[in-house]
């Protein structure tokens, strides 16, 4: 497919490696409306595009993201406003599952997605990190679930999948308190895989990352991430019998072979699209 020309963002696509960038330096990466379709439009691509095994999520400017707009408050009662209070508050719960649905379009990417995080993560951003399958962060970053002063409640993913990440405990403690947490810090809760001393670190680490995903299976990489996402929220039994039925079907590929005749051959193997 056709690298799409986005407003909020920016996207490149180089040796299998798609970079998604959050593009509104000037406001910190505030995610406005706008920015949201064209996210869920960023993982659509990163999907259906063959030629394209890995994302980086990342940001230009300054910080990494300062969470929502808040001039998006405006624009949703706008958009929702009606007679009829029933139906504005109808219209309303349809665009925050709407919005949900872009962040779950993360986990919904069959390919994995890296976020790279500098600087400022705050509110939407921790929403959207939290749906990747990897998070990576440079020592000078922080993270904060800011919604709560605010007076709102995380809606978007946040208080759904970071306890799954850093524990009950430490996943109230940051949504109650509004407290920062520091990239180190979130190396140590779980929150990053890892943290790196600078930014030119942190882009050298994760591009790092990213080849060595790139050179990996597709098929085996598209499969070991749906799995990771349905053993998550099924019993063991049900993941068990669910990669036995997958790999029933798919274990006999040209990757397994490309990859058994390889190791004989004592080379890196390579694999199609």
């Amino acid at each position: 497919m056709q690298i799409p020309a986005f407003e909020t963002l920016t996207v490149s696509l180089e040796q299998g490696i798609a970079r998604v960038a959050l593009n509104r330096p000037d406001k910190a990466n505030a995610i406005n409306l706008r920015m949201w379709d064209e996210l869920r439009a960023s993982m659509l691509w990163l999907t259906r595009t063959e030629s394209a095994r890995v994302g980086i999520l990342e940001a230009r400017g300054r910080h990494f993201c300062a969470g929502l707009d808040l001039d998006t408050f405006d624009e949703l009662r706008q958009l929702t406003a009606d007679g009829c209070e029933g139906r504005a508050r109808e219209r309303l719960r349809d665009h925050i599952l709407d919005i949900q649905d872009t962040v779950t379009a993360f986990e919904r990417c069959p390919k994995p997605v890296i976020a790279s995080v500098h600087a400022a993560c705050v509110g939407g951003g921790i929403d959207i990190i939290a749906a990747c399958d990897l998070r990576y962060a440079s020592a000078h970053a922080w993270f904060c679930v800011k919604e709560i002063d605010v007076g709102l409640v995380a809606d978007v993913g946040t208080l759904q999948r970071l306890p799954r990440l850093v524990g009950e405990g430490l996943a109230r403690e940051m949504a109650l308190t509004g407290r920062r947490v520091d990239g180190p810090e979130a190396q140590e809760i779980r929150l990053v895989n890892r943290c790196f001393e600078s930014n030119d670190a942190l882009n050298e680490g994760v591009d790092a990352v990213a080849r060595s995903l790139a050179g990996k299976s597709p098929l085996a990489m598209r499969g070991t991430k749906h799995m990771l996402n349905h053993s998550r929220d099924h019993r063991i039994a049900d993941g068990l019998e669910h990669v036995a039925t997958w790999n029933a079907a798919m274990l006999y590929s040209k990757d397994l072979e490309e990859a058994i005749r390889a190791a004989r051959e004592k080379r890196q193997p390579v694999f199609h699209d």
